[in-house]
């Protein structure tokens, strides 16, 4: 009997009462994301800009916890396009330092005007684990994420992250 293809990515998206650019500002600075993430920290550029715009090939070095569980990823922007959409690629990863080096995954934000006047926002999560063998993705993700699939997972985060993003835009 054949396997059901892997699931490679997940999205979601909301409508906030919020003008693209506002958005935008707030998700391309990867310090504040621990605001809105139910596992991110908080970030640190590692090349900044003097201005402090986000930049294709920003790297930056994002702290996260899961319950008990604690590491720290390297990051590399992929797409800055103001008030459009901002990228990142997860390329490290580590318990204190981000040390273990390769694909892991990739984050994208697009932000669209609505019809309502506000910004629909549409956040999508990649697998980049394409090289792993399919039995250790399948043992990891359960044991990694209580028994589910990373997409299963990131759906919920996702949601969460979107959710916050929204309270925290509308309250401004």
């Amino acid at each position: 009997m054949a396997m059901a293809p892997r699931r490679m990515q997940t999205s979601d998206s909301i409508d906030i009462a919020a003008s693209a650019q506002a958005l935008y500002s707030m998700i391309s600075d990867p310090t504040r994301m621990g605001e809105w993430s139910p596992e991110n920290l908080g970030a640190t550029v590692v090349n900044p800009k003097p201005d402090g715009e986000a930049f294709v090939g920003m790297v930056f070095e994002g702290t996260n916890r899961r319950g008990r569980a604690r590491w720290v990823t390297r990051c590399t922007v992929t797409a800055a396009d103001s008030a459009e959409r901002f990228a990142f690629r997860v390329h490290a990863i580590g318990r204190k330092a981000p040390k273990l080096k390769g694909a892991n995954a990739s984050w994208e934000y697009r932000f669209e005007a609505n019809d309502s006047g506000g910004t629909t926002v549409t956040e999508t999560w990649f697998d980049d684990r394409r090289r792993w063998p399919r039995a250790v993705v399948e043992i990891f993700d359960r044991v990694v994420t209580s028994g589910t699939t990373f997409p299963e997972f990131q759906e919920k985060n996702i949601a969460r992250t979107l959710q916050a993003l929204k309270s925290a835009a509308e309250a401004s």
